[in-house]
């Protein structure tokens, strides 16, 4: 009954904080590990609930999703398709003692790059940049299709920062194909965590429901937020404790 409460409190206040500023995975992921399960399969189980919300994201924004710079909007998914399952891949054969050392410093570089967000979007919006050529291009999104493959926190802003730099300047296009290869990631990713058993099912379930209601609740109260710069310090405040916890145990 306690672990079906903490699944529960923890998907609902992590999907309401991915629909309106993101960083869900600061609760979800410690969670399933406080309550047992290993860190490999907690960080796999993560990526699964929160997928639904990605695709959804996707969905919405469908007809913003225009390529920019010097690669095709395909050659872009297939190079994400090809950089999340080599994350993933590289997940499966990190053995558990090293995850659990690696997990603090991921944290903390998903802490920082939540915190980071703002001025990203502003270095984004900026725009005036030369494009990346197509093997620089490639090569950006291929490393941060990989790291999504591997560990979910703070994609969404890597995936912006990336896209900036390979030439996007519409914002809102941005955010579609974010969004989009958010989705192919965890899609991608969870397809190769279930084939090799890494999903603890039983608290998956829970906590993807939770998660949804969540962030259904969270999108329906969302332009309600009229703060929403304290919304994300505490966020990230969240993400240091965490952070602090995870270098401690």
């Amino acid at each position: 009954m306690l672990s079906l409460v903490i699944l529960t409190i923890a998907g609902l206040l992590a999907g309401g904080l991915n629909a309106v500023a993101g960083g869900g995975t600061f609760l979800s992921f410690p969670a399933l590990v406080w309550l047992g399960v290993p860190p490999i399969m907690a960080n796999a189980t993560a990526t699964l609930t929160a997928m639904p919300g990605y695709i959804g994201s996707a969905w919405a924004y469908r007809h913003d999703v225009v390529a920019e710079g010097t690669l095709r909007l395909r050659a872009i998914i297939l190079v994400a398709i090809v950089g999340g399952l080599a994350g993933a891949a590289l997940l499966l054969v990190t053995p558990g003692e090293a995850f659990v050392g690696i997990v603090p410093w991921l944290l903390l570089s998903a802490t920082c790059l939540f915190a980071a967000g703002p001025q990203v979007l502003a270095a984004v919006r900026a725009g005036g940049r030369r494009a990346a050529g197509p093997l620089l291009s490639a090569a950006a999104i291929f490393g941060v299709s990989t790291y999504g493959g591997y560990f979910n926190g703070g994609l969404g802003i890597m995936l912006l920062a990336v896209l900036g730099l390979i030439g996007f300047t519409n914002l809102h296009g941005m955010n579609g194909l974010k969004n989009l290869l958010s989705a192919i990631l965890s899609i991608v990713s969870v397809a190769t965590y279930a084939t090799a058993g890494l999903i603890a099912w039983d608290s998956a379930l829970v906590l993807a429901v939770a998660t949804t209601v969540g962030g259904y609740v969270g999108a329906s109260q969302a332009r309600r937020i009229q703060r929403t710069d304290l919304l994300r310090t505490g966020i990230v405040a969240i993400g240091v404790i965490m952070t602090v916890i995870f270098f401690a145990v």
